[in-house]
């Protein structure tokens, strides 16, 4: 069954209204594809049923403004920081939810207009990811370390400075989507939810915020940049095409971190050789890492073969045994398994194997969000593990914990009711609607490029990212049209996992190519 819903995003009177269709849940979830860049979700963490939560249905609190100052080496930066809410109404005003968010404005001297000032708007992914991996791991004013070999929930949650902020080149707004963060709905609105956890009202909602804050802050005239992790990468291009062509607001440059770029491309039909072709990189690279040996270079070997010998001899199928010998010697070899294994899996070998068996004779399995990165195996005699993530599972209690305390200490905004920094239920309950549209971003970076010949795109990833694997990204990338400058879409891929920015020289490479970015979008 089908229905037609009308929403919109009313601030201080203002309203914008759009229409959306959505399928039921029941359909929803029939439809819903398997979702490999579930992000946070996968780790299990923060699991719940489908009840109320304290606090959902109480306001949030009025926004809290306050003033601070970072000394860091070279420079000093003073900024105010708003932490506060915009609630999303339907067409009639009733509201149906608050979307939480925080804001870092640089503090301009006398007689500067804000508008000289680019600001950049970043979310995170999951679904059901709240924005703090951004906000304390790589952009805002001060950082959690974190992701690292060793991490452990009990670790204290202390900030340091952040070195790297991006505040020096523009002012930050970090947003937490419905159901993440503080963000909620309001009390007896239940429907929203089929509504607000889709796909299209995801983006369409992300986008009247945008918006919104512009519009209430007198930024309009801004240089405007958004940042997306994981599937906040693949939300980026469909809240820019939105905010191109319904709102009149246009965007100057996007940064997508570990994004999929299309859920359909090699998920959709589960006897794809793609699927096995998109992650054989990323395995090698975990193997080169280890020896020392990790770069570009050293990498071409697997891509050549990745997208050559290994892609024809896996379509040769296997009845076709010295096809099969074949993968077996080049995957092992590659991968650093056991030929033996490699062949009885016919030269496919799935993340979860893989991460397992590498390190099988030292009772650890890595991370899916970082193969260099492993948590001891709780069932080493079992066939298949299930282990705890040892990067999700080990970072969410201290930044919960440091999100919690900037919130009450830094920013003295105390809402009442729970955070979630995970939400599995917003994971397991979103609606990736009936079209292929839904699935795929691509489209719409297709068309905010050739829309508008001035904004620039960075998509960035980690080596070692058996979640959203590079070459997935490079493969499709390299499948757009040169849109008058093919410079105008760069792929960095950079040492490190889903989150490549917990690794320093990481982070200080991809701060350094969005100031470039950014700075130079800024005087068009």
């Amino acid at each position: 069954m089908r229905f037609r819903a009308l929403f919109a995003l009313a601030v201080a009177g203002l309203s914008i209204s759009a229409p959306l269709a959505f399928l039921d849940q029941a359909r929803a979830q029939e439809t819903a594809p398997a979702r490999r860049d579930q992000g946070p979700a996968d780790a299990q963490a923060n699991r719940q049923e489908s009840r109320p939560v304290t606090g959902q249905g109480v306001a949030l609190p009025p926004p809290s403004v306050t003033r601070h100052e970072l000394t860091l080496p070279g420079r000093t930066l003073r900024y105010t920081a708003t932490a506060g809410a915009l609630p999303v109404s339907d067409q009639s005003g009733r509201k149906l939810a608050e979307i939480a968010y925080i804001a870092y404005v640089l503090d301009r001297g006398q007689g500067v207009p804000a508008s000289s000032r680019p600001v950049t708007f970043a979310f995170n992914g999951g679904p059901g990811a709240a924005s703090a991996y951004l906000n304390l791991g790589l952009m805002g004013p001060k950082r959690l370390p974190f992701g690292r070999q060793g991490d452990a929930p009990s670790m204290p949650p202390l900030v340091v400075d952040n070195a790297d902020t991006w505040l020096d080149f523009t002012d930050l707004v970090f947003i937490d989507p419905v159901g993440t963060g503080f963000s909620r709905f309001a009390a007896g609105t239940d429907e929203a939810r089929g509504l607000l956890w889709s796909v299209e009202g995801d983006y369409k909602s992300l986008s009247r915020f945008v918006t919104n804050w512009l519009r209430l802050t007198d930024r309009l005239a801004s240089p405007k940049f958004l940042v997306g992790e994981s599937y906040g990468g693949f939300r980026a291009p469909k809240i820019a095409s939105e905010l191109q062509t319904g709102d009149g607001v246009g965007v100057s440059g996007i940064v997508m971190l570990s994004p999929v770029l299309d859920f359909t491309y090699q998920r959709d039909a589960g006897s794809s050789p793609l699927r096995w072709v998109v992650s054989l990189p990323a395995m090698a690279a975990v193997k080169l890492e280890r020896e020392g040996k990790l770069s570009h270079q050293t990498l071409a070997e697997a891509e050549n073969y990745a997208a050559g010998d290994y892609l024809a001899d896996l379509l040769k199928g296997p009845r076709d045994s010295d096809a099969t010998k074949r993968l077996a010697d080049r995957v092992s070899a590659l991968t650093g398994l056991d030929r033996a294994l490699v062949e009885r899996m016919g030269g496919k070998v799935d993340a979860t194997t893989f991460l397992r068996e590498l390190d099988r004779n030292k009772g650890l399995v890595g991370s899916p969000y970082d193969g260099n990165v492993a948590a001891l195996d709780p069932d080493p005699e079992a066939a298949r593990g299930r282990a705890p993530d040892a990067v999700l599972g080990a970072i969410t209690a201290p930044l919960t914990s440091a999100m919690l305390s900037h919130y009450a200490s830094d920013l003295n905004w105390r809402p009442e009711g729970r955070y979630f920094l995970l939400n599995e239920e917003v994971n397991r309950r979103w609606s990736y609607g009936q079209g292929r549209g839904d699935r795929e971003s691509i489209r719409e970076l297709r068309n905010v490029l050739a829309l508008d010949p001035r904004l620039e795109v960075i998509v960035a990833h980690g080596f070692t990212d058996l979640v959203t694997p590079y070459f997935e990204t490079k493969l499709l990338l390299d499948q757009l049209p040169a849109l008058g400058d093919p410079a105008r879409v760069k792929l960095q891929v950079l040492p490190g996992g889903h989150m490549f920015y917990s690794r320093d020289a990481s982070r200080a490479n991809l701060r350094e190519a969005a100031r470039t970015m950014i700075e130079a979008r800024q005087g068009l």
